[in-house]
């Protein structure tokens, strides 16, 4: 409508009168495991292994992998969407560069998903000598059993599943990228490491935070002991309190998990 403005076709751009209706965002509860990288789908289906350098314990996000989409192969006889024609054929690329410069970044790996992806590696390698002829030597890190790229939907669905399999609540998938945002909120790492491990662009990267980052009860709960150390100071605990039970609160399975943070 601007442009139309500028070019003469209309004389106000009816667009910036207008009052848009206010939307309630959805309150997300993140998973209280530390999903390590918080990359986004298409970063991480399009994850190619020579950007990943397991040696030196880091990996670069390049590229993002892009739904597909494809058309009838058939002449549009098979009365079906062109994504379950027989003779489909794909008309997008697979992928595409990251987006912005804050999206190309380079991300450092914990130890134990070092340990995970050497492991996925030889897994890939069997997968390659089963495949044979088969197999497409494409370079994806996260591939089909022939080498291919997967599918977005595929990758979703596969996520629910893990997380019927692991009996957690049942979550999006880009809710893993929000929980990887509060886990480097409880570590307490500084805005601008923040903002270069989740890509975001410097700009709007306070906002990105408000809207990723969630601060858990057990995060509370910590906060509202360290007031209460702060203003009246740790009792010393007697013998008595200290064997009596039924009047102090034990530290729960739950409550020693919610402090845990497993990399995924």
């Amino acid at each position: 409508m601007s442009e139309a403005v500028r070019r003469g076709h209309v004389t106000k751009n009816v667009a910036e009168i207008a009052k848009a209706p206010s939307l309630d965002e959805e309150e997300v509860e993140p998973y209280t495991i530390a999903l390590a990288l918080g990359l986004r789908q298409g970063e991480a289906l399009g994850l190619m292994w020579e950007d990943v350098y397991l040696d030196a314990g880091y990996i670069r996000i390049r590229k993002n992998r892009l739904r597909p989409r494809y058309e009838h192969g058939c002449g549009d006889k098979c009365g079906r969407k062109p994504g379950y024609c027989p003779d489909r054929r794909q008309i997008r690329r697979e992928f595409k560069k990251t987006k912005s410069r804050a999206g190309r970044r380079t991300i450092g790996l914990p130890s134990p998903l070092i340990k995970l992806l050497h492991k996925h590696m030889q897994e890939q390698t069997r997968e390659r000598k089963e495949a044979g002829e088969l197999w497409e030597d494409k370079g994806y890190v996260f591939a089909q059993p022939t080498g291919g790229p997967l599918i977005p939907n595929t990758d979703y669905h596969r996520w629910k599943q893990l997380l019927t399999d692991a009996g957690v609540w049942d979550g999006r998938l880009h809710d893993a990228r929000q929980t990887a945002g509060t886990v480097l909120l409880l570590l307490g790492v500084p805005d601008v490491v923040v903002d270069a491990i989740m890509g975001w662009e410097p700009g709007g990267s306070a906002r990105m935070r408000a809207r990723y980052m969630h601060v858990t009860g057990p995060m509370l709960k910590n906060v509202v002991q360290q007031v209460g150390d702060a203003l009246w100071g740790t009792a010393p605990e007697t013998s008595e309190e200290a064997g009596d039970t039924r009047t102090r609160a034990p530290q729960t399975a739950t409550e020693t998990e919610d402090h845990e943070a497993p990399a995924a």
